[in-house]
C-alpha cells in the first residue's frame, strides 16, 4: 500500500529537517564554526523498537546514516519528543568497515547531542559533543539500498549510555550522493535550502515532471516575498 500523501509530506519535510541539520550543523573536531562537507546521506523507513538516552527512552521520527569528506560517519536519529522538536542524537565516528557483503561497523567515539536549547548557527542547533565509546552495526547494503536493522550502543565519558534498535519496513534507502564544491556564503545556503524544501514539496504535491520546474518558481517567489504580502 502506498503512504497517503500526508505521510509523504511529513516524511519529505524530516528528511528536508535533517538535511538541513547535516549541512548547516556538522560539527568540526576542535573547530567552533559548522563544515559545509557532507558528501552522501542515506534515509531509512522503518520502526525503532528501542532508544535510549542516558537513561530515558524514546521512540523516533526518522533514522538516517551521513558521510563527510573527511571521513566521518554518523548514524542520526530524529526523536520524538513532544516536549522537544529539535531533539536529535547522533552515533558518530571515523573508523567505519564493512565486514561482510551485507554488514557495516562503525566504531563509535562520540555522541552528538541536539536540543532546542542548545546554541543555534544558521537557525540550527549547535550540538553538545560527549566522548565516548562504542559501536552500531547496519544489517544490509548501501550499494543495493536494502537495509534490515541499524543497532548501536555507546557510552560517554560520564557513564551515561545511548542505544539504538533499528527495524527496516523494507523499503529502499533514499540515498544521495552530494556534489561539493567552495563554501557557499549564508545567501547561497539560504537559497540552496529554499530549493530544497520546493523540490520536496512538488513531490509530497505529486507534481509531474513536467510542471516541476514552475512550481519550484512559484515556490521560490513565495519564499522571497515579506512576511506582510503573503496570504
Amino acid at each position: 500500500m502506498r503512504p497517503s500523501r500526508c505521510v509523504r509530506h511529513r516524511l519529505t519535510s524530516v528528511l528536508a529537517r535533517l538535511i538541513a541539520i547535516a549541512i548547516g550543523c556538522w560539527p568540526a573536531l576542535a573547530a567552533a564554526g559548522p563544515v559545509y562537507d557532507v558528501d552522501l546521506y542515506a534515509l531509512m523507513s522503518g520502526t525503532c523498537r528501542n532508544v535510549n538516552v542516558a537513561g530515558s527512552n524514546y521512540t523516533c521520527k526518522a533514522v538516517a546514516y551521513f558521510h563527510n569528506q573527511r571521513g566521518r560517519s554518523e548514524f542520526t536519529v530524529v526523536l520524538d519528543d513532544p516536549a522537544d522538536n529539535s531533539h536529535i542524537v547522533s552515533f558518530s565516528g571515523e573508523s567505519a568497515e564493512r565486514t561482510q557483503d551485507n554488514v557495516f561497523e562503525l566504531s563509535v567515539d562520540r555522541m552528538l547531542l541536539k536540543s532546542r536549547d542548545r546554541p543555534r548557527v544558521d537557525g540550527l542547533p549547535v550540538p553538545l559533543v560527549e566522548m565516548s565509546t562504542g559501536s552500531c552495526r547496519q544489517i544490509g547494503s548501501f550499494v543495493t539500498r536494502q537495509v534490515s536493522s541499524v543497532t548501536c550502543t555507546a557510552t560517554d565519558r560520564n557513564g551515561k549510555r545511548y542505544e539504538l534498535s533499528f527495524e527496516s519496513d523494507g523499503s529502499p534507502m533514499t540515498l544521495r550522493r552530494l556534489r561539493q564544491s567552495s563554501l557557499p556564503s549564508e545567501h547561497q545556503r539560504a537559497r540552496l535550502m529554499a530549493q530544497v524544501e520546493c523540490r520536496l514539496k512538488a513531490r509530497a504535491a505529486q507534481v509531474l515532471p513536467r510542471d516541476t520546474t514552475a512550481f519550484i518558481i512559484r515556490c521560490l517567489g513565495e519564499d522571497d516575498k515579506p512576511a506582510g504580502d503573503q496570504q
